[in-house]
């Protein structure tokens, strides 16, 4: 018994502080408040029971964002698997504070601009922007994460970072017209 406390106690410890980040990336992926904290929620579970299997001395974060990202993938793969919508509009956090309501609209509308982008990048392109670019992680552990060479990380890198600029650009033209 007090092993398993031990256990818990230790996943606690190396888990917890992780929370908002591993929920900011479910929310990436998922693009739904709900669907972020299920599996956020879902991945702490399996990587609570699974603790045990956890090599210590190994990168404690790349094993809980591939555990939140297997999540993820088996979780669209069922059949008949349905988004959830939200009953309300979320309201995401805003960016830094501004001095007029112009500013404030063109970031509003700049922030738009460059998630709605990112959410038509396909999800193996949108996890490694997410991974490197948001939550700074090197390329060593998103190969970790993923399950693929550190070329490949490299490769998908350049090209979501090229789809990035080409769908912005097509944006910005559409804007100009």
């Amino acid at each position: 018994m007090a092993d398993r406390r031990t256990d818990a106690e230790s996943f606690e410890t190396l888990a917890m502080p992780m929370f908002t980040s591993l929920y900011n990336f479910a929310h990436w992926l998922a693009h739904n408040r709900e669907e972020a904290e299920d599996l956020v929620q879902e991945a702490y579970l399996k990587a609570l029971k699974g603790f045990a299997s956890f090599q210590q001395g190994t990168n404690f974060r790349a094993w809980m964002y591939r555990i939140l990202r297997n999540t993820f993938l088996t979780s669209r793969s069922g059949l008949g698997m349905k988004m959830t919508v939200p009953l309300d509009r979320e309201e995401d956090a805003v960016g830094p504070p501004t001095d007029t309501p112009e500013a404030a609209l063109l970031a509003r509308a700049d922030q738009q601009m460059l998630q709605s982008a990112l959410e038509r990048l396909p999800v193996q392109f949108r996890e490694v922007i997410l991974l490197c670019d948001v939550e700074e992680m090197s390329y060593r552990e998103i190969a970790e994460i993923i399950g693929i060479p550190i070329g490949t990380v490299m490769s998908r890198l350049s090209r979501a970072r090229k789809s990035m600029r080409e769908l912005l650009a097509e944006k910005m033209r559409g804007a100009s017209k």
